[in-house]
C-alpha cells in the first residue's frame, strides 16, 4: 500500500479541482452545523422533548436507508458538478422554509427527513470525485483534511450558533445556514465538468444490483457494519447534548468537534501508514468509553473533557475507509463510498432516536451510558466476527506489514 505521508496537505491545495470542491464542502458543513443546532433549540423550546429534539437534529439521516435503496446508483452515474450544486440549491431553498414563522413540529420533522433523502445522493457523488482527484492512493490524506474541515467548521459553528441562537434567534440563524448553503452552490459550480464514472441510467434496480454485489463480499461486509454502528450509536450520545445541558449545548458540540479533529490529525498525518491497519479498533474503543460515567452527573468541565477525548476515536473511520475503498473495483468507488455515507447516517439517525427514547424514560445522562455500552459491544462483536476465517485478521490484523 503505498505511503499517503508522501503527500501533504499543501500539495492537495496544488490538485486542480480540489480547492472548489473544499470549499463547497466547508460551506455545507457550516450550514449543517448551524441548522442543526437552530432547530434542535427551537425544537426543544416548543415542545421541551428530549426525543423530537433529537429528531430533529438527526432525524434526516434516517431517510438516508430510503436514498440509498432507491438513488444511489446515481452516484457514478450523473455529472458530479450539476449534481453537487442542484443538492446544495435544494438544501437553502429547505432550511429557508424551515425558518417560516408558526410551522408546526410535524411539518419541520417533514422538512428535515426529505432533505435527508436527497442528501443520500451527496456523500457518495462528493467522495467518488474525490478518487477521481486524486486517485485511490491519496485518498486517505485527503479524506483526513476534509474530516479536520468538517471538524473545525462543527466547533466554529456549534459555537457561533450557540451565540447566535441566544442573542438572536433560531429562525435567524436558520436563513443564515440557508445562506450557506446557497454559497456552496455557487462553490461546486467552480469544478470542472465530468462525465459520469459509470454508464447507463440511475435506476433503482441499478442501485440494488450494485448493492447486493458490495454487501456479497464478508470483507467488505465487515468494514461497512464497523463504520456504521459503533459510530452511529456514540453519535446517539451527542444527540442528547441539548437536553443533557441546553446551556452547554454548543460548547459540548464543539469539544467533540475538536476531539474529532484531533483524531483525524493523529490518523491522517502522525501514525505510519504501516501500522494505521492496527488502530481502527482501539479507536472504536476509545469513542465509546469516556461516555460510559456520565450517568454519575459529572460536572461541565469534565464532561467537556471526557466528550472531546472519545470523539478522538472517530479517527477509526479513516482507517476503515482506507481498507473500504482498497476493497472495491474503480467502477463502484462513488456507490460503495455513498453506501458507508448513507448507512453511517441512518444508523445516526435510528440512534438518536433510540437515545431520545431512553432519554424520555431514564435521563439524558443515563441514556449516554446505555449508548455507549452498546457501541462497546457492537465493536467487540464486529472485531470477533471479522476474524473467523479471515487470513489478514479481519478488522484487528494479526500482523503489521512491512513498509513498503
Amino acid at each position: 500500500m503505498p505511503d499517503t505521508r508522501r503527500t501533504s496537505y499543501a500539495d492537495l491545495f496544488r490538485t486542480p479541482e480540489f480547492s472548489p470542491l473544499f470549499l463547497s464542502s466547508s460551506a455545507n458543513i457550516a450550514a449543517q452545523t448551524v441548522s442543526g443546532l437552530a432547530l434542535a433549540t427551537l425544537v426543544f423550546r416548543a415542545t421541551g422533548s428530549p426525543l423530537l429534539s433529537a429528531l430533529s437534529m438527526f432525524g434526516p439521516a434516517l431517510a438516508q436507508v430510503l436514498g440509498a435503496t432507491l438513488f444511489l446508483s446515481g452516484a457514478d452515474r450523473l455529472a458530479p458538478r450539476t449534481t453537487l450544486a442542484a443538492l446544495s440549491l435544494a438544501f437553502a431553498a429547505a432550511t429557508a422554509a424551515l425558518a417560516l414563522p408558526g410551522l408546526p413540529v410535524w411539518a419541520m420533522l417533514a422538512i428535515v427527513l426529505a432533505e435527508g433523502l436527497i442528501a443520500s445522493l451527496g456523500g457518495g457523488v462528493r467522495w467518488g470525485l474525490l478518487t477521481e482527484i486524486l486517485t485511490k492512493d491519496r485518498y486517505l490524506t485527503g479524506r483526513s483534511l476534509f474530516n479536520m474541515m468538517s471538524g473545525l467548521m462543527q466547533i466554529a459553528g456549534y459555537a457561533a450558533g450557540g451565540v447566535l441562537v441566544t442573542l438572536l434567534s433560531p429562525r435567524l440563524c436558520l436563513l443564515l445556514a440557508a445562506g450557506l448553503y446557497a454559497a456552496a452552490a455557487a462553490l461546486a459550480l467552480r469544478l470542472a465538468h465530468r462525465p459520469p464514472r459509470a454508464t447507463g441510467r440511475p435506476s433503482v434496480r441499478a442501485t440494488w444490483h450494485a448493492n447486493a454485489l458490495l454487501w456479497s463480499a464478508r470483507p467488505r461486509r465487515h468494514v461497512l457494519l464497523a463504520l456504521w454502528i459503533p459510530n452511529g450509536l456514540v453519535v446517539g450520545c451527542e444527540s442528547l447534548y441539548v437536553s443533557y445541558d441546553p446551556r452547554a449545548a454548543g460548547t459540548l458540540f464543539a469539544c467533540a468537534a475538536l476531539g474529532m479533529f484531533a483524531g483525524d490529525v493523529t490518523v491522517g498525518r502522525l501514525l505510519p501508514a504501516r501500522l494505521r491497519p492496527r488502530f481502527g479498533v482501539p479507536l472504536l474503543v476509545l469513542l465509546a468509553a469516556p461516555y460510559l460515567v456520565l450517568f454519575l452527573r459529572p460536572p461541565l468541565p469534565l464532561t467537556a473533557v471526557l466528550v472531546a477525548l472519545a470523539s478522538v476515536g472517530f479517527g477509526a473511520s479513516l482507517v476503515q475507509q482506507e481498507r473500504l475503498v482498497a476493497l472495491t473495483p474503480d467502477e463502484l468507488s462513488g456507490h460503495v463510498l455513498g453506501l458507508h455515507s448513507a448507512g453511517m447516517l441512518t444508523l445516526q439517525g435510528l440512534s438518536a432516536t433510540l437515545a431520545g427514547t431512553v432519554a424520555q424514560f431514564t435521563s439524558p445522562a443515563t441514556a449516554m451510558t446505555v449508548m455507549a455500552a452498546g457501541s462497546l459491544t457492537a465493536t467487540l462483536a464486529l472485531t470477533a466476527a471479522s476474524r473467523r476465517g479471515a487470513t489478514d485478521g479481519g478488522l484487528l490484523p494479526r500482523r503489521v506489514a512491512r513498509a513498503a
